[in-house]
């Protein structure tokens, strides 16, 4: 079963209960991933950014 996190709600949904039209991160294969959807975001934003600056900056591994 997938599991979602509703942005508007930050509450985790199931497919058997997944919101329509709500604003859902997902799929998630558990509950604890769904939950943790705001950090996992924020964690991959910073890791993308950091690379990014590497690249931009000629420092970034080959």
């Amino acid at each position: 079963m997938a599991y979602w996190f509703n942005v508007d709600t930050h509450q985790v949904e199931s497919d058997d209960d997944k919101s329509q039209g709500a604003q859902l991160m997902g799929p998630y294969d558990s509950q604890e991933a769904a939950a943790s959807a705001l950090e996992s975001a924020k964690k991959n934003t910073e890791d993308w950014d950091a690379e990014d600056r590497a690249w931009n900056e000629g420092t970034a591994d080959s």
